[in-house]
This record gives C-alpha cells, sequence and structure tokens, in this order.
C-alpha cells in the first residue's frame, strides 16, 4: 500500500510538547466542514478545481508573502479537503549536513526525534505551523463566502492533521502521495460515493 499519512496519523492531533514553530518539513490535511465536496470533483483521475477550489490554492500559494519563512512544497485540492507540504525555514543560514526541508541530518545510530522542552500552553504561538494553517483557514474561508455570498459560514473542519516529516525518503513518499491523490480518488476515505469508506 501507498504511503498514506493522514490515514495513520489521522488520530494524533499535535505531537505533546514539540515546538511547532522549529524550522522543519510538515505534512499538512485539512477537511472540509462536513466532509461537503465544496472545492471542485475528479474527473478521470484528474482534479477539476471550482472558483472555490480556485480560491483555496490561491490563498496556500500566497503563504509565503505573509510568512517570510515559509517555504511550499508538494501541495493538491481535492474536492473535499487539501494535503500540503509546508517548510519552516530558520532565518539563519543552514548548517553544513542539514537537510533541504531544515531538519538536521543525523547519523544511522542517532534517534530521529529531536529532543524537546515541555512548554505550557498558551495558545497558537506566532509562526507556528498552526498560525500558518489559522490565517490560511481565516483568509480562504473570508474569500470564499464573499464569492458564494455566505458570510460567516464555515468552510473548514475544526482542526487539521499533521505530520512532522524526518527524512528525505518520507519526503519523497509523501509528494508522490500528494501527487497520486486525485488518481486515488475512488478509493481515498474522505470520497463521499467511496462504499468502503468508514463512517
Amino acid at each position: 500500500m501507498p504511503y498514506n499519512s493522514f490515514k495513520h496519523h489521522r488520530r494524533s492531533i499535535r505531537l505533546r510538547g514539540y515546538d511547532y514553530t522549529q524550522a522543519g518539513a510538515y505534512f499538512v490535511t485539512l477537511l472540509a466542514h462536513n466532509r461537503e465536496c465544496l472545492f471542485g470533483d475528479v474527473v478521470d483521475g484528474e482534479m477539476r478545481v471550482n472558483a472555490l477550489g480556485q480560491i483555496v490554492a490561491e490563498c496556500w500559494e500566497a503563504l509565503p508573502a505573509h510568512f517570510s519563512n515559509v517555504e511550499l512544497d508538494g501541495f493538491v485540492v481535492m474536492p473535499n479537503h487539501t494535503h500540503g507540504v509546508i517548510v519552516i525555514v530558520s532565518d539563519a543560514p543552514p548548517r553544513k549536513g542539514e537537510a533541504l526541508f531544515g531538519l538536521p541530518s543525523r547519523p544511522k545510530s542517532a534517534s530521529p526525534l529531536q529532543p524537546v522542552q515541555p512548554q505550557p500552553p498558551r495558545g497558537t504561538q506566532s509562526g507556528s505551523i498552526g498560525a500558518i494553517i489559522q490565517n490560511f483557514k481565516s483568509v480562504s474561508t473570508r474569500k470564499i463566502n464573499q464569492s458564494r455570498n455566505a458570510v460567516g459560514a464555515p468552510v473548514w473542519h475544526r482542526n487539521y492533521y499533521e505530520h512532522i516529516i524526518r527524512s528525505e525518503k518520507s519526503l519523497e513518499a509523501i509528494r508522490r502521495y500528494i501527487e497520486n491523490n486525485p488518481a486515488n480518488w475512488a478509493q481515498d476515505e474522505e470520497n463521499p460515493s467511496n462504499i468502503t469508506r468508514k463512517p
């Protein structure tokens, strides 16, 4: 079965104690409110975004203009969800041996987990993945609702799913998953027409 971080990590909302402002690559999935197919259709294995899906794509692509420490990698708009890779880059120049996507490379014997200091809860931290997603959802919701004359209507599920990308191999697998997502829509767990989907 191809890599599917969305399915395998959806119960883990946030990694406790992890600093989501630190440099690194993050695979993010956002669901439409009530999993409604708002953003277009998959036709013959290709995603055809509608006007609302185009707004979603434009708001996503505009994130680096609002966050100077953000770069984008793979991204896809699906009928009722999106998948994308956000890279938070450090202001400091990369050190020798640092991976392209911001996580330091480690010897094979070292643990892939970075030590983290538990932090007290304090809302959404500026510059964090949470702040970036909050901005994206807020801006895209406002623009979508303006376009469909539905001020105040929910567009997105209240939360989102994320996976911390820790290696080039994982990044490549996620890129392939994102790229192939439209072709696999018939079997997608989020597809309302998939008779094998879980309720």
